[in-house]
């Protein structure tokens, strides 16, 4: 999927001297950073969701002596 973004001018000269320096494309590395920050992106609105159901008690809550008593640890 071809997608287009406007880079400030800062962020554009630091990508553009990456790729020069390292003889890879500007493609090559916004694609590890989409790749790397859709991770983070989904680790941190997802547990956010998680805290929204937790606080409107709407999530179940576990002590961890209950969770090492169901998967049989403290033996």
């Amino acid at each position: 999927m071809a997608t287009s973004i406007r880079l400030e001018p800062g962020v554009e000269e630091r990508l553009n001297f990456l790729a020069t320096k390292t003889g890879r494309t500007k493609a090559f590395y916004l694609r590890e950073l989409i790749t790397r920050g859709m991770e983070d992106l989904e680790d941190y609105y997802l547990a956010a969701d998680i805290l929204e159901r937790v606080r409107k008690d709407e999530e179940e809550i576990l002590s961890s002596a209950d969770v090492r008593k169901s998967l049989a640890l403290d033996n």
